[in-house]
């Protein structure tokens, strides 16, 4: 039971969602079937009251009282009580969407030939349109596609002289060339993390065109044209510049949701150029995460990321904003996903212990946690390894090593992080065979680890041979 699509499903819903899903059960408009309420009423109730998780011979009786266990017949009442939750679950995102509401009934009233229903409600729809504060990708779908709803109406009329047909045409444009650069920029985002090669069609004839006809008046247009050029142009800075300042000029005219993205997309860009040894883009990026928490872009649901956590975190130590990483990881530990949040605060609460260098502090934290995370257990005992070094226990910093190639090597499935982690393993190892005063060791050294091609903590190795 505990792996069940319907209990996982059941278990995402808020309270409020738990009651109107009740009433949408119960409307016979969806549901005629009993055993279908009694199963929602009785997996609410243990899921939310009682914190537990039948069995199925439990649930069956509660069904089906004195009848012998069907394990089939129990497996289909929970499929259909799934699907009937999938139909609760599309209508309630339908019916919060006003516009859609709206136009959907334009188009039922045109196909019915009610004329006069028809005119009031796609008066109704676009006035709902005019007063929306977007103008998004969405904006203009939903402009077009009411335009064309008005198109059909003439038509079957036989008045199409009297259309504009040149606006639905504008329309159709503007939301086709955004989607398209919006679309092209995350490929883009998402080829250079995993060096992959995408084919963008009509890419290049339309980016013409966008020049041609000073499409880049549309905001719309404009942000993603430019994103598209700082992500690929020669003139990137002063792309991404231009793309910065319309996001924050124009942030009021996109939904949360298409903020987020934004942000994602120029702070990726950022970590580009900042991973490529331009350390002018650290400034910019640590006041994107700054901005993006204030504004919520960086949270789903309330929810932040432990990846976007431990980024903040990272950049925050590097720019050495140590107090604001402590405010930071206050205030932001509940908003952690629940399986990942003790552990990854106690790992950045030991990261900004150990960049304060208050080292017995930053080992109990590591020494207490369990990192069930692989990459996680890793940074825990490669953190281990740097506070051993500098406090200079050396004996315990020899059998750490050995522990962590042994941990390494019985790990089956690690990727490109196997030979990073084992090359630091490596060269730490060199390092402490280094007379203390061997100026052309270290120099060697440092020479090995400047050319070594995969090795986790690069930087501060270097620092070591200082």
């Amino acid at each position: 039971m505990k792996r069940s699509k319907l209990l996982i499903l059941l278990e995402s819903f808020s309270a409020k969602e738990l009651r109107e899903a009740h009433s949408f059960v119960q409307s016979p408009f969806f549901n005629r079937r009993k055993d279908l309420i009694s199963l929602y009423e009785y997996l609410r109730d243990y899921l939310f009251i009682y914190r537990l998780i039948p069995d199925k011979e439990q649930i069956f009786q509660k069904l089906y009282p004195n009848t012998p266990y069907d394990d089939h017949r129990l497996r289909m009442c929970m499929s259909l009580l799934y699907k009937l939750l999938e139909k609760y679950l599309v209508c309630r995102e339908v019916m919060e969407d006003e516009l859609k509401v709206k136009t959907r009934l334009v188009s039922i009233f045109r196909k019915r030939q009610l004329d006069k229903h028809f005119e009031v409600a796609i008066k109704d729809a676009q006035s709902c349109l005019r007063k929306s504060p977007f103008r998004d990708v969405s904006f203009y779908e939903s402009s077009y596609t009411l335009q064309l709803e008005a198109f059909q109406q003439v038509a079957s009329r036989k008045r199409i002289s009297d259309f504009n047909l040149q606006n639905l045409a504008n329309d159709l444009d503007i939301n086709y060339i955004a989607t398209k650069l919006k679309q092209v920029c995350v490929l883009i985002s998402h080829q250079t993390v995993f060096k992959k090669e995408y084919n963008f069609g009509l890419l290049t004839p339309l980016l013409q065109y966008i020049e041609q006809e000073r499409l880049t008046e549309k905001p719309v247009i404009a942000i993603y044209y430019h994103c598209y050029c700082a992500l690929t142009g020669a003139d990137h800075a002063k792309h991404f510049k231009i793309f910065r300042e319309l996001v924050t000029h124009h942030r009021d005219q996109f939904p949360k949701e298409e903020m987020r993205d934004l942000f994602l997309l120029a702070i990726n860009f950022c970590l580009r150029d900042y991973n490529a040894g331009n350390r002018a883009y650290l400034k910019a990026l640590f006041q994107l995460y700054q901005e993006g928490l204030d504004r919520e872009y960086l949270l789903t649901n309330g929810i932040i990321s432990r990846f976007t956590f431990r980024n903040i975190v990272t950049l925050g130590l590097i720019q050495k904003e140590y107090d604001w990483v402590e405010s930071f990881l206050g205030d932001y530990q509940d908003k952690l996903d629940n399986p990942y949040r003790e552990s990854m605060y106690s790992f950045c609460l030991a990261r900004l212990e150990y960049s304060r260098k208050n080292y017995g502090k930053a080992l109990q934290l590591l020494q207490k946690s369990e990192y069930e995370d692989l990459l996680l257990n890793l940074s825990a005992k490669t953190v281990v390894l740097k506070i051993y070094f500098a406090t200079q226990e050396f004996d315990a910093l020899d059998a750490h090593l050995g522990a962590m190639n042994t941990f390494i090597r019985r790990k089956k499935v690690m990727g490109y992080h196997r030979e990073n982690y084992k090359q630091l393993i490596r060269l730490t190892k060199k390092m402490l065979e280094l007379p203390p005063f061997d100026q052309d060791g270290k120099k060697s050294l440092r020479k090995a680890i400047e050319e070594t091609k995969s090795v986790a903590e690069r930087e501060w190795l270097l620092e070591q041979l200082n």
